[in-house]
């Protein structure tokens, strides 16, 4: 008999586990993963890897830390030589999925530091030394999706690197990304890369726009509005896997594909329930769909292998009514645009506060183990 995971993995979705630490690699925790719950890939972000090396309860971060000290580093040197120490590890343990699946799994992502944001150049930079640095064809680059990313994420997959675009809450960004990746082939092409080597994944945030779009409705208050609510998140990432279609469809998308180019998959992000009155596995079982990638908090993970009840799709024939859904919200007066654009400019300020605490507990650490 199969497992959950195992089904959503042959109903075509990408699990990839949304946490990394040293203690999970050196421990074998991750490298058992992917033999008992089917991950295939890992996502990183400023807050896990405060949440790792922050841990006063492991120890893990110790000797690399000492040796850091040892050799007089700056807190953002240390944190580059760690962070991409770890996923390059990361993508050792997974390069056997990697290569099983052709390049599309096995993947494991780091993030260019969200100080950056709206920075194109900066950007641009930065997520080419991640990328020489972690040295792995597995890896993927993380751009953030404001406006200054755009054309950084096209720059970035022009000169062959690998991107996974993150921080998209809206339908309209969401089009503006798969223009940008688009028009990266076409230049990767131009530039004569392999367009095969070159892989996307477009991350599209659920259960934050369930909670601001909740508060909101909350707010109005009437009959019609409270019925509404916690369905935005789902309808939105339904619609975006609508926009995926039909535009990966078109003549443009379809001769890159020719010319040996890769579909940029959809990938569910946020994907932990907040409200805990809502089923646990909502955003991974009402998300299944095929070339669609859903990175899980362990706590999601697990509560999927314990009890996920997965359909083959539970995406496509949802469209009419997620449109509806979105009419019925204007029409009690929820700005969706005005919502997702607060999560966006939220988004980037909570990771700039991580990486600023990470910044902070670096900095601290050397200075403690250099004066012990």
């Amino acid at each position: 008999m199969s497992t959950p995971t195992q089904d959503l993995a042959a109903a075509g979705v990408s699990i990839w586990l949304d946490d990394l630490s040293r203690k999970r690699i050196d421990s074998g925790n991750l490298a058992d993963l992917i033999e008992t719950r089917n991950v295939s890939g890992v996502t990183t972000n400023p807050s896990i890897f405060q949440a790792a090396i922050g841990n006063k309860d492991d120890d893990s971060y110790d000797a690399s830390l000492a040796a850091l000290a040892a050799r007089g580093v700056s807190a953002d040197e240390a944190i580059f030589e760690i962070t991409t120490t770890d996923v390059a590890d990361a993508a050792d343990i997974f390069r056997p999925v990697f290569d099983a699946t052709g390049g599309v799994d096995g993947r494991v992502s780091i993030e260019v530091s969200p100080d950056l944001a709206h920075d194109t150049a900066a950007t641009v930079a930065e997520a080419q030394q991640l990328w020489a640095r972690v040295d792995r064809p597995n890896a993927l680059i993380k751009i953030p999706a404001t406006k200054a990313g755009l054309p950084a994420i096209t720059a970035t997959l022009a000169a062959g690197i690998s991107v996974n675009v993150t921080l998209i809450f809206s339908l309209e960004r969401y089009g503006e990304v798969i223009d940008a990746y688009l028009a990266g082939l076409e230049q990767a092409k131009t530039n004569g890369h392999d367009l095969g080597g070159i892989h996307s994944v477009a991350s599209f945030f659920v259960s934050r726009v369930d909670t601001e779009v909740d508060k909101r409705l909350a707010a109005i208050g009437t009959d019609a509005a409270l019925a509404m609510t916690s369905q935005a998140g789902l309808a939105n990432a339904r619609l975006a896997y609508e926009l995926f279609e039909q535009r990966f469809a078109e003549p443009r998308a379809q001769e890159l594909v020719a010319a040996g180019g890769n579909v940029q998959r959809p990938l569910w992000a946020s994907t932990g329930v907040k409200d805990p009155a809502l089923p646990d596995t909502l955003y991974v079982t009402e998300l299944a769909a095929r070339h669609t990638v859903n990175t899980m908090p362990e706590k999601t993970l697990e509560a999927t292998f314990d009890h996920g009840e997965v359909a083959d799709d539970t995406i496509t024939g949802t469209y009419d009514a997620a449109h509806k859904l979105f009419a019925d919200l204007a029409a009690v007066g929820i700005d969706l645009a005005a919502a997702t654009q607060l999560l966006e400019d939220e988004g980037v300020d909570k990771f700039v506060t991580s990486w600023h605490d990470l910044r902070r507990t670096v900095a601290e650490a050397l200075l403690r183990t250099k004066d012990a």
